[in-house]
């Protein structure tokens, strides 16, 4: 067998084998269908998060916004993640979701 070969064995063996869990981490056992999934399961988490906003009295507590599913890879520098100061990105207030809504 050739080097060229190997090679292209290797570079099309699929995302969940030995190898391909080697080279991407737990990256590899997410399918397309998996990332479009936890997707739609935060969207539909911080729907509901908005409606529960909008919809509580002024005087009452606040619900705290949802947790994204996590992800593979999605570590410290995520999107979501703190700044160097710790602090978490600025949320919308439940007047600003009010008056997006109206």
């Amino acid at each position: 067998m050739t080097s060229r070969r190997l090679s292209v064995l290797v570079r099309h063996l699929p995302r969940d084998s030995a190898v391909g869990r080697e080279l991407h981490g737990e990256a590899a056992e997410w399918s397309v269908g998996d990332h479009l999934l936890a997707a739609a399961v935060d969207h539909l988490a911080a729907a509901n998060w908005m409606f529960a906003c909008v919809n509580t009295a002024e005087d009452a507590d606040q619900p705290d916004p949802p947790e994204p599913v996590p992800r593979p890879g999605a570590g410290a520098d995520g999107p979501d993640a703190a700044d160097s100061a710790g602090a978490r990105p600025a949320q919308p207030s439940p007047n600003e979701l009010a008056g997006f809504f109206h």
